[in-house]
C-alpha cells in the first residue's frame, strides 16, 4: 500500500526539486527558492481570486459566480507552471502530494463538509492514467480528516481541454458536463483543482453541485492565472 507519510519524510530531506539544494523541512523546496515563488498576493476578490484590494470585485458583483469562495496557493508563473506541468503530463505524482502539503498552510477548512476533485471524463481518465485534481484532493483530505466525495460528481461529457478554446468559447464548451448527486445536499463544498484561469470548469461544477444542494461551494487551487 502507497505510504504517504513515508514519501513526505523522503521529501523533506531531499535534495530541492528546483536547485537541488539541501530542501531541509520545506517539502522538498530549499529556503530559498520557497521565499521566491510566487505565492499569491492577499489583496484579491475573496469569490473569484483576483486582483481586488481584498474586496468582491465588480465582475463578480455585477455577475455572480455559483462558487462562493477562491484560494489560491500561487500565481500562475515560473517555476509553479513548470512543476504543475510535469505533474499532470510526465506523470510526476510526487510533485501532486508536495502541493497538498504546501495547501494546508493557506486552505481554511473550518466549515468545509467534503472536498470535491474536479472530475475526469473516463476516456480522459484512460488516456492519461490519472486524475490530477484527485491526487491532490486525497493528499489534502487525509491531512484535514475530510471526506473526498468523488464517487458523487462525474464528468458526463468528454469536452475538448478548456486550455485549448479561446476564454469565450470555455463556457459554451463546459455546459452540462458534469452530474452530482444528492451526497450534497446542505453541505459546504470545496472544489479542488490544479489552476484556476477562466474558472468556466469551476463555476460549471459549483452551479451544478448547487443544483444538487449543496450549500456553499468554494474553489481550492495550486495556482491562478491573471
Amino acid at each position: 500500500m502507497f505510504n504517504l507519510g513515508h514519501l513526505l519524510s523522503k521529501l523533506q530531506y531531499a535534495k530541492c526539486v528546483l536547485c537541488e539544494a539541501n530542501a531541509h523541512n520545506t517539502l522538498g523546496i530549499c529556503q530559498a527558492c520557497w521565499q521566491d515563488l510566487p505565492w499569491q498576493i492577499n489583496t484579491c476578490c475573496p469569490q473569484c481570486g483576483l486582483t481586488s484590494s481584498n474586496v468582491t470585485c465588480g465582475q463578480c458583483l455585477s455577475q455572480p459566480p455559483f462558487y462562493d469562495a477562491t484560494q489560491a496557493l500561487f500565481e500562475y508563473a515560473y517555476p509553479i507552471d513548470a512543476l504543475l506541468q510535469a505533474f499532470k503530463y510526465q506523470q510526476q505524482l510526487y510533485l501532486g502530494h508536495m502541493f497538498a502539503q504546501i495547501s494546508l498552510k493557506k486552505f481554511q477548512p473550518t466549515d468545509i463538509d467534503c472536498i470535491v476533485p474536479m472530475p475526469m471524463h473516463p476516456a480522459r481518465l484512460q488516456e492519461r492514467g490519472f486524475n490530477q485534481s484527485l491526487e491532490l484532493a486525497n493528499g489534502i483530505a487525509k491531512q484535514l480528516h475530510l471526506p473526498v466525495a468523488s464517487k458523487h460528481s462525474h464528468r458526463i461529457k468528454n469536452t475538448p481541454p478548456q486550455a485549448s478554446l479561446p476564454l469565450k468559447a470555455r463556457v459554451k464548451n463546459i455546459k452540462g458536463a458534469f452530474s452530482c448527486d444528492d451526497y450534497f445536499v446542505g453541505k459546504h463544498v470545496a472544489i479542488v483543482d490544479d489552476v484556476m484561469t477562466s474558472g468556466a470548469s469551476l463555476n460549471e461544477l459549483a452551479k451544478t453541485l448547487k443544483q444538487a444542494g449543496a450549500n456553499k461551494v468554494s474553489c481550492w487551487v495550486v495556482a491562478r492565472t491573471y
